[in-house]
């Protein structure tokens, strides 16, 4: 057994390393929803910052449209000429996302400050991504409705996800101590 954990030394650490930082986060995040009493920003701060960007960006590129409080639950209504087309839900606003992000990062630690600079540019590109994705499927479902399952289920969780894989790749083959140090 000890052969076995000495063997495997480094994964086990990245595991235990992982799943330590991704339930600092969850518990974090957690408690930030818990603490968010909706009455400043209905239903959360990120939520309805990320409903107001996307409602920005839409109107920026000549769509019509508004985000309201969804009165039936705890989301922001987008609405582009009048249409009701997407809401905006807490999942939308990709704190979970950049969660995972984070912790593959930090679980596959490089340099101190090479790390910090990574895991904000990537959040950054997350988090901007994930606005031009809201735009992109409402501006879809505004004109395609009966397509929502394929754009909202398959393909833009493929490609926010794809986007994270992408980062972890680049994150492990340029920046990353433990995997260079294995080289």
């Amino acid at each position: 057994m000890r052969e076995l954990i000495t063997k495997y030394k480094l994964v086990i650490r990245f595991i235990i390393t992982f799943l330590v930082v991704y339930g600092i986060l969850t518990i974090g995040h957690f408690i930030y929803l818990n603490l968010s009493d909706g009455s400043k920003f209905y239903p959360d701060y990120m939520t309805n910052l990320v409903a107001r960007q996307s409602n920005s960006l839409l109107n920026s590129i000549g769509y019509n449209s508004e985000i309201i409080p969804h009165t039936g639950e705890p989301s922001m209504k987008i609405i582009i000429n009048g249409e009701f087309v997407a809401r905006v839900i807490e999942g939308c606003n990709a704190l979970s996302v950049i969660i995972l992000f984070l912790s593959f990062i930090i679980a596959f630690a490089g340099k101190l400050k090479t790390t910090i600079f990574f895991g904000f540019a990537g959040c950054i590109i997350i988090y901007a991504f994930n606005l031009i994705r809201i735009v992109i499927l409402s501006v879809g479902l505004y004109h395609y409705p009966d397509q929502e399952y394929l754009m909202h289920k398959v393909v833009f969780p493929m490609l926010i996800y794809g986007t994270v894989f992408l980062l972890w790749m680049v994150w492990v083959n340029r920046f990353s101590k433990t995997v260079n140090a294995n080289a």
